[in-house]
């Protein structure tokens, strides 16, 4: 069976024909153009034009939503459609049908990460230090937290004080925190010095 780039315009022999009529019905298109070495594309312009159609979908089996549970979460869903012999939409079904979600890890510091941290999260905004380090402001607190630094100048900056002002009718404090590059705990006790009241219509 050739397997050039230009083997979806070769025309298919008894072999792959049969290959084609055997699998596809099953939901095995991309097996088949593993095994022919045509496009995917292909081989579904094949099996339209000669009238195969994937039979009725075939029932979950226990084992199988086991093992889509185990994996969706942390696994590449091609990846666990590959392993369950199954279409790449019949897993994003299931998952989705049966309420499987994604679960996105945050990037692990590095040592370098937390020395720049500590080195710089005293006496530096924290949105300044997000910028640096190519993180989210809410991982940079976090993460500050959890090392137990404390900021030595809490002074505010004529900018920080500004933005804060606009945006304190119109924000909550977390968001403000978060713009700011601020703790909602200075945030807070900042917007307390300040007098600063919220305007009700």
């Amino acid at each position: 069976m050739a397997k050039s780039k230009k083997n979806n315009r070769v025309a298919w022999s008894e072999g792959e024909v049969n290959l084609l009529k055997r699998l596809f019905p099953l939901g095995r298109a991309r097996e088949i153009a593993e095994q022919t070495g045509r496009p995917l594309t292909a081989v579904r312009q094949k099996a339209y034009s000669m009238g195969i159609n994937t039979r009725r979908r075939r029932l979950w089996s226990a084992n199988e939503i086991k093992l889509l549970k185990k994996l969706y979460s942390s696994e590449n869903t091609q990846s666990i459609a590959d392993k369950l012999r199954r279409s790449l939409q019949s897993v994003k079904q299931k998952a989705n049908l049966i309420g499987f979600k994604k679960v996105r890890v945050a990037p692990v510091w590095s040592r370098q990460e937390e020395a720049l941290l500590r080195k710089m999260y005293p006496d530096n905004s924290i949105r300044d230090i997000a910028y640096q380090l190519g993180r989210t402001v809410l991982a940079v607190t976090g993460r500050a937290h959890k090392l137990g630094l404390r900021k030595l100048n809490p002074v505010w900056s004529k900018r920080e004080l500004n933005l804060l002002r606009k945006l304190h009718p119109s924000r909550t404090t977390q968001q403000i925190a978060d713009q700011i590059g601020r703790t909602v705990q200075a945030t807070q006790l900042r917007i307390h010095r300040l007098g600063l009241k919220k305007r009700f219509r």
